[in-house]
């Protein structure tokens, strides 16, 4: 036999040894679907009962955080450590050739050697969750493990975490601490599911990935993305559900954010199931609600909060729905060429979706040192400031008979679409409503010096049913000059801007 052709199978052979002896086993003892409760594994109970919680559908506005190994090379985007192993995926060779050029071939410097230079040497956790108050966010969504396989927690389960290497801290449970003080709801989310396939490039040409040393970073680095029914495929979904297990019985979370791209498998579906119900369960124990934010296709409706990442609904929706974007539109993680978008554009999507009975949970990625650039710490100041003067309108809201109406309603959908500025006019108008007042936003600043909100015309009674008593502007101490015509609610332009963009009328109507 020729010993060097073998190399590959011998590998996997290895590889495969190592990594059911490295998953821990799921036992009726150990099983979140031994939890007791009134949720079951089973979609059927976890669907009949559970209810999205009031604090969730109040706070509208929530922070993501992509903070991990990646920000050290802080190059192309948060999936570098997928990228470096693939030399001919499309433009993704451009990060091969980078990380060669840079550090070296792949078996002389793999994503490992990147841990030690992750030292998060000037992070402080108290200041991240001041500015995220001063933002006006009332959750906040750290990533406690992407697809790289790194855990930024202390984990019994995986060596390969923040306080055995890189910052020697525990950084969700430092982080967890910090924001609970600024009375914040904290949440936490898992990209666990990816890394099933994540490094399957690094197998097909000389690299670490084949160290059976660090097959518990690298993981089973498989090139089929959907079929787990191997036995190697059942022990990562044992330990899948072991570590999502470990984090919420060990954090407690109010939210976790399962991540998934397009390849979720459905060997996953009785796991999900388990670790519904144990988390559901829990949260009844513990006396407080609990999201579980799912991609479509995912989990059944009603199971948990319906996430359309980079993407919008078109229209409003009957249940909360979320919607996740970044800052940036290149990366989730600091890299050092990012394109950011513009406050205005970033708020007045935040109202649109508010709008249609969306939460919004926008990501910002903090450098390797632990430091917020100032692009995004400008960008979440502005929210807060802007939140000061209009959150009336938004936080404990509920949506309008009407949610929108304008030139950008319905916008397009589909993924990516929030890399192109929607072009908002002072012709576009959100609706919210709390309390019997109606709240109608504006996205734009009229040149001509008059609003008309067509669907407050005279005789119309969709969204209010008698007569408007009062129209005022938030933040602006002016008093509006106003008129309901055939044609609609014809608003003056006072002579100064409450805010910078996305500008309020409070309505107030007769019964």
């Amino acid at each position: 036999m020729n010993l060097k052709n073998k190399r590959p199978f011998l590998s996997r052979l290895c590889l495969g040894i190592l990594l059911m002896s490295l998953y821990p086993p799921v036992t009726a003892e150990t099983s979140s679907a031994a939890t007791t409760g009134r949720f079951q594994p089973d979609w059927n109970s976890i669907t009949s009962q559970y209810q999205v919680p009031e604090w969730y559908r109040d706070a509208k506005f929530g922070i993501f955080i992509h903070w991990g190994v990646y920000a050290v090379p802080a190059y192309h985007d948060e999936w570098y450590p997928r990228w470096m192993y693939l030399g001919d995926a499309k433009n993704r060779g451009l990060v091969f050739d980078h990380h060669v050029a840079t550090y070296g071939p792949q078996d002389k410097f793999g994503y490992k050697d990147f841990i030690p230079m992750f030292k998060a040497e000037k992070w402080n956790p108290q200041a991240w969750a001041q500015l995220f108050k001063d933002s006006g966010a009332q959750y906040i969504v750290p990533v406690a493990e992407h697809h790289d396989g790194f855990s930024m927690y202390d984990s019994a389960i995986n060596p390969w975490n923040s306080v055995q290497m890189g910052p020697k801290r525990d950084i969700l449970g430092e982080l967890a601490k910090a924001i609970r003080a600024q009375g914040l709801h904290f949440g936490l989310s898992s990209h666990r599911a990816e890394h099933w396939w994540f490094y399957s490039g690094g197998r097909q040409f000389p690299s670490d990935v084949q160290d059976p040393r660090y097959a518990s970073l690298y993981g089973p680095a498989q090139t089929d993305r959907k079929n787990l029914s191997t036995p190697e495929g059942q022990a990562f979904l044992k330990d899948w559900l072991a570590r999502s297990d470990e984090l919420v019985d060990k954090y407690q979370p109010e939210l976790v954010y399962f991540d998934v791209v397009g390849s979720w498998s459905p060997d996953f579906q009785p796991y999900l199931e388990q670790f519904a119900a144990h988390y559901y369960n829990q949260a009844d124990a513990l006396g407080h609600g609990v999201v579980i934010n799912y991609k479509s296709g995912i989990m059944p409706p009603k199971a948990g909060v319906l996430d359309f990442e980079r993407d919008v609904s078109d229209q409003a929706r009957p249940d909360c729905w979320q919607t996740d974007t970044s800052v940036g539109r290149k990366s989730w993680s600091y890299i050092k060429d990012e394109d950011f978008k513009s406050p205005k554009q970033l708020i007045n999507e935040f109202v649109d979706v508010v709008s249609k009975n969306g939460n919004y949970l926008l990501n910002i990625g903090p450098r390797a040192d632990g430091t917020i650039p100032d692009e995004p710490r400008n960008i979440l100041l502005g929210f807060g400031a802007w939140l000061k003067i209009n959150g009336e309108a938004i936080y404990g809201s509920r949506p309008a008979a009407i949610a929108a109406e304008g030139p950008t309603h319905p916008q397009p959908k589909g993924p990516g679409r929030d890399s192109v500025d929607a072009p908002y006019t002072s012709a576009d108008f959100r609706f919210t409503q709390k309390s019997g007042v109606l709240y109608a936003i504006a996205l734009g600043w009229p040149d001509r010096g008059t609003w008309t909100i067509h669907a407050l015309a005279q005789g119309n009674r969709a969204l209010v049913q008698g007569e408007i008593r009062s129209v005022d502007l938030l933040g602006s101490k002016e008093k509006l000059e106003w008129k309901r015509t055939s044609a609609g609610l014809i608003i003056t332009a006072p002579t100064a801007k409450p805010c910078s963009y996305a500008y309020t009328f409070r309505i107030i109507s007769r019964s």
